[in-house]
């Protein structure tokens, strides 16, 4: 795969990997999801973000997803463990040259902030200020609850929160709790390409 993949490929290329690692479809089992909630249809993007192609075709649609945000963006990044892997694809695909940083965010803070950074404590990665440009990554949004519960942390320091990119929207209420907190949620796919 070439580093001029379009975008419209590469979405379909994506949907058709993460069916291929990604995805599960129970006839009558019941998955329990991250939200509480339970489910015929599970999804594990972690061999998706780790798959040399896949992590190709995520760095393509993230930044031409991000390259339609007027006003342009600071910081990518978001909560551990799914974020970590998209945050790297983000800034690698960026590119030398790039002011595009990232970040990390610990669900649970540890007592520290980042020690050379000045971040609050639970933010890792580059500096985060006040004004910044963000936008969330996610891998698998469902109800957005936990990224949403990041926003309002970016938000309390004075960040501008301006979207939020998830790999698969599972169309369980994420957009509309994004729309209501004044989020677009950028979904790169959603559960209707699967089921």
């Amino acid at each position: 795969m070439t580093g001029s993949t379009e975008a419209g490929d590469a979405r379909a290329r994506l949907v058709e990997k993460v069916r291929e690692l990604a995805y599960l479809c129970a006839d009558t089992e019941e998955f329990t999801l991250a939200s509480g909630r339970t489910s015929r249809h599970f999804f594990d993007t972690k061999p998706v973000m780790c798959d040399p192609e896949a992590a190709h075709l995520l760095g393509v649609l993230i930044h031409h997803t991000i390259d339609g945000i007027e006003g342009g963006v600071d910081v990518v990044g978001g909560l551990e463990l799914g974020a970590v892997p998209l945050t790297g694809i983000a800034i690698a695909k960026a590119g030398v040259g790039s002011t595009l940083r990232g970040f990390i965010m610990r669900k649970e803070p540890k007592g520290r902030g980042g020690r050379k950074t000045g971040n609050p404590p639970g933010i890792e990665g580059s500096t985060i200020q006040s004004g910044d440009r963000i936008v969330i990554l996610e891998d698998v949004t469902t109800t957005g609850g936990s990224a949403l519960k990041a926003a309002g942390r970016l938000r309390a320091i004075g960040c501008n929160v301006v979207a939020c990119i998830s790999i698969v929207d599972r169309e369980e209420g994420g957009k509309e709790a994004f729309e209501g907190a004044g989020i677009p949620l950028l979904p790169l796919s959603t559960l209707s390409d699967y089921a």
